[in-house]
């Protein structure tokens, strides 16, 4: 069996793509992907048993993105990587996160 933990679609500090907005969908995947390669950054290639994901979620004004890790509960190593990405999520975007979206990089990011 495998749970999950929701991570969300950015860190918990920037601003994101919205919902309904032109190009919203592009956008989102686009910074869940870029998500991901930070929290790999951070913490490291997920161990086995273990995958950050993104997945489609439906919402009433549309359906939106977001990046999830996935794991096997009886698995120590996979179980305490999820929970560490969860708990310890980055605020903002690191300066590689920001090249990769396209957004400016400033001392603050670097």
């Amino acid at each position: 069996m495998r749970d999950h933990l929701e991570i969300g679609g950015t860190p918990y500090g920037e601003d994101c793509a919205q919902v309904g907005r032109e190009g919203y969908l592009k956008r989102n995947r686009a910074e869940c992907r870029a998500y991901i390669h930070q929290l790999v950054r951070m913490f490291g290639d997920p161990p086995d048993g273990c995958s950050l994901v993104i997945r489609s979620n439906p919402h009433d004004f549309g359906t939106y993105l977001s990046v999830e890790a996935w794991f096997d509960p009886a698995d120590e190593q996979a179980r305490g990587y999820a929970y560490r990405v969860e708990g310890n999520s980055p605020e903002l975007w690191d300066a590689e996160a920001r090249e990769e979206l396209g957004l400016e990089v400033n001392d603050a990011t670097s």
